[in-house]
C-alpha cells in the first residue's frame, strides 16, 4: 500500500473551494470510475472517494485541500507520477484568479486532446452506413412478410393457346 498526503492553502473561502470540490467530485465519478461520496459541513466539507485499488478523502476548508489517499498494490507503483500530477494539477488551478474556470477549460482541453487521439469516423460515412442498413433492413422486411395469393379480378383471365 501507498499513502498520499497533499496539502494546500488557499484564499477561496469555503463557497468558492465547495463548488471546485464537488466538481472534481463529479469529473471523478465519471472519468475515473470513482464512487464519490460529499458530505457538506459548517466549516468543512469531506469528498469521500473509492474505487478499485485507490480510497482516500478530500478535506475542503475555507482556506485548505487536503488529499488523503490509500493507493493499492498495483497503482503503488505508480504512487510518484500520480502524486505529482495531482500536486501539478493542483498548483496550477489555485495560481488562476478562477480556479472553477480553470478546472473547466482545462477539461476540455484533455477531452479534446483524447477525442484527437480517438479513432475518426467520418459523419458522412456513418450517415451513409446508416442508409445501407435501413435499406438492407427494408429489402428483408420485405422478404420477411407472408406471400399473399393475388387478389381475383373480375376479368376472365384469357384461354391458353394451342400451338399451331
Amino acid at each position: 500500500m501507498a499513502d498520499i498526503h497533499i496539502v494546500r492553502e488557499h484564499g477561496l473561502g469555503l463557497e468558492q473551494a465547495r463548488k471546485l470540490a464537488f466538481r472534481w467530485a463529479e469529473v471523478a465519478e465519471k472519468k475515473l470510475e470513482m464512487d464519490c461520496t460529499y458530505e457538506e459541513g459548517k466549516t468543512h466539507d469531506v469528498v469521500s472517494f473509492k474505487r478499485p485499488g485507490a480510497s482516500g478523502e478530500l478535506k475542503v476548508s475555507k482556506d485548505r485541500f487536503q488529499l488523503d489517499a490509500r493507493l493499492g498494490m498495483l497503482l503503488g507503483v505508480f504512487k510518484g507520477k500520480i502524486e505529482s500530477a495531482i500536486v501539478e494539477n493542483l498548483d496550477q488551478l489555485l495560481a488562476h484568479q478562477d480556479p472553477l474556470y480553470a478546472f473547466e477549460q482545462g477539461l476540455s482541453k484533455h477531452e479534446a486532446k483524447h477525442e484527437k487521439h480517438a479513432p475518426k469516423h467520418d459523419k458522412h460515412d456513418k450517415h451513409e452506413k446508416h442508409e445501407k442498413h435501413e435499406k438492407h433492413d427494408a429489402k428483408h422486411a420485405k422478404h420477411a412478410e407472408p406471400h399473399k395469393a393475388p387478389a381475383k379480378s373480375a376479368a376472365k383471365a384469357p384461354a391458353p393457346r394451342k400451338a399451331k
